[in-house]
């Protein structure tokens, strides 16, 4: 009982399907044999959730504090008192207005060491936006609220792992975005987090062009050979196993992903298309770099579907699996490096 993890989910957009999601993962109690989920949002809006997508079977064990959470039950934390306008697959300010609450909450029990990790539901990043919240999206939000110098938008699934150099920018600014120094940095943390996250020995990164055919030879483009290979050349100088830069378009078509244990893209349509379109509802967003764990889906509020009990409960039930592992493996890391004897070479090698 004390070895399973507290971790705690922000509910998102309450208009959109993270609460669908949400509940449809916890309806399945064996959920409760591997960790302690504690949603924060509040009961009269999952209640409203739950009978929408008729799932009758689940009760929230409401409790004011992590320590409260009982070890095999969904808890479920309140994060505000005010009635809540439910508007189905709508825009609207309330949407974005609970969706910070219920993070903010979150967020400060996870720096607080009160939950062991974070998983996140989709929030719209434009009526989220107040005088609280001025950031393209959880990633930069949580790497402000952790401190942290440089974080890495991972994108991970059984079959395919990749990462970001830029993330959520306007396309027009990405060329002029990307330098040595920044892609040199996302490779440093990318091989980090494969070793410590992901148990990877010796991690094998390829790393992607930004032109069309890689630049050919600087016919389409000079960044291959002036930031992207430099960076290559000095990642592999200290001792990261960087290659490319490949040709996007051929790169996934002919399967060369699989050959690589890790993807660098470099900028987000780049990446994140192929990642969706291979690893569709079992991907997983992972943010490398922070102190604490955090994971979410890869899709979105999906308006569209909400409400409508279609939402596939998929990628969420990954996400909470993963941070669960990644807690695991970080924690089992820390240990075998101040005791290198704690662990036979079978449990450091199983990955």
């Amino acid at each position: 009982m004390s070895e399973k993890l507290k971790i705690g989910i922000s509910i998102g957009d309450v208009n959109g399907i993270g609460l669908e999601v949400i509940i449809k993962t916890l309806a399945d109690s064996r959920i409760f044999d591997h960790c302690i989920p504690i949603v924060y949002g509040h009961t009269k809006v999952a209640s409203f959730h739950r009978r929408t997508v008729q799932v009758h079977d689940l009760n929230f064990n409401v409790i004011e504090s992590a320590a409260q959470a009982h070890h095999k039950k969904a808890n479920l934390i309140n994060c505000w008192e005010d009635e809540v306008k439910i508007e189905l697959g709508q825009v609207t300010e309330a949407g974005g207005k609970y969706a910070l609450l219920s993070l903010q909450k979150a967020t400060d029990d996870l720096l607080a060491g009160n939950i062991d990790a974070l998983v996140t539901a989709p929030i719209n990043k434009d009526n989220i936006q107040n005088e609280e919240f001025k950031f393209p999206g959880h990633t930069e939000y949580l790497q402000e609220r952790d401190n942290a110098a440089e974080v890495l938008m991972f994108l991970v699934s059984d079959t395919l792992r990749v990462g970001v150099v830029t993330g959520h920018i306007p396309v027009n600014q990405i060329a002029q975005s990307i330098t040595t120094e920044k892609i040199l940095g996302k490779l440093k943390l990318m091989n980090k987090s494969l070793k410590q996250d992901f148990w990877i020995r010796k991690p094998k990164i390829a790393v992607l062009g930004l032109n069309p055919h890689a630049g050919d030879n600087g016919l389409i483009g000079n960044e291959e050979k002036d930031v992207i290979i430099p960076a290559i050349e000095e990642a592999r100088a200290n001792g990261i196993l960087a290659f490319g830069p490949y040709p996007a378009d051929g790169f996934f078509a002919n399967g060369s992903y699989m050959k690589f244990d890790a993807v660098l893209a470099m900028y987000h349509d780049q990446g994140l298309i192929p990642f969706k379109q291979i690893s569709f509802e079992s991907g997983v967003n992972y943010t490398a770099g922070l102190s604490f764990v955090r994971t979410s889906p890869d899709h979105g509020t999906a308006y569209d579907i909400a409400g409508k009990n279609q939402a596939s409960e998929v990628s969420f039930r990954e996400a909470l699996f993963e941070a669960i592992h990644i807690v695991k493996r970080r924690r089992e890391t820390a240990v075998l490096n101040e005791n290198p004897l704690a662990f036979s070479k079978h449990s450091r090698d199983r990955d």
